[in-house]
């Protein structure tokens, strides 16, 4: 992992990413409202929620996949801007998968990133290797299977060398053993240095992967604080209502995915 970022200098600031009165409404339907947060640098940052929330949704804002109706996101106190966003990267619950090779989907976003020469090679070696996909360098991607699919998608990512990493639902479809070693390359990450900002419904993964946890309902952030804190006692009625099961789907609301 830390030949990815050899070549990068390392970032210190207090929040990688912020939110100040963050809205998305659509057709005049408020989907993400008055959203204020601060992610900081280093730390793995898991939001949680029922369907509906707008967990998903507020992922693509702070990417900047869809601009916000509202308020603004700041990466290291200046707008957002293409910049900044090259500086992030996004792994999707189901993986975007080049028609090509394993190798070749690798070597198409080091190019697009500017890495090229020996450089582009050392990366694509050391991604295979972290994803565990060395014998399948050859093989069309789309053959793969779910997790081998998003273990690429995370290892062609990290490859990029990003400041933050945003995962939506990573292994929502995995079996135990897959969930497995795409949380490994999460941790990974997160050792050197990644920022990661995790969606989640599994409360297990999330204390495994988390420091920090934001909980939504309705398109709002209803608490946030330190993951086994929120977890463990949650301060809002409806945190604890979901970790009880007893939270349905939140009316104004709803999930991009």
């Amino acid at each position: 992992m830390k030949t990815f970022r050899a070549d990068v200098a390392e970032k210190v600031a207090p929040s990688v990413i912020s939110a100040r009165g963050l809205g998305f409404a659509v057709e005049g339907r408020v989907l993400i409202r008055d959203v204020d947060l601060d992610i900081k640098a280093g730390r793995r940052t898991v939001i949680m929620g029922s369907n509906g929330a707008g967990k998903s949704l507020l992922l693509r804002l702070l990417h900047g996949l869809i601009a916000p109706s509202s308020g603004e996101i700041l990466w290291n106190g200046r707008p957002l801007d293409k910049a900044a966003r090259r500086r992030q990267a996004m792994v999707f619950q189901r993986p975007v998968m080049l028609r090509r090779s394993v190798l070749a989907n690798l070597d198409f976003a080091l190019r697009v990133h500017g890495v090229h020469g020996p450089a582009r090679r050392d990366r694509e070696r050391a991604a295979l290797a972290m994803a565990r996909l060395e014998d399948l360098a050859a093989s069309p991607a789309r053959t793969l299977s779910g997790g081998e699919q998003q273990r690429l998608a995370i290892a062609r990512a990290l490859a990029c060398a990003p400041d933050l990493l945003f995962l939506d639902e990573p292994t929502v479809s995995l079996d135990p053993a897959s969930t497995h070693a795409v949380e490994m390359l999460i941790g990974d990450a997160h050792a050197a240095g990644v920022t990661t900002v995790l969606v989640t419904h599994d409360r297990a993964q999330a204390l495994r992967l988390g420091d920090d946890v934001i909980f939504m309902a309705g398109g709002r952030i209803a608490e946030t604080g330190p993951v086994e804190k929120v977890l463990q006692n949650p301060q809002s009625e409806v945190a604890r209502a979901w970790l009880e099961g007893r939270l349905h789907f939140e009316p104004g609301a709803s999930e991009t995915k």
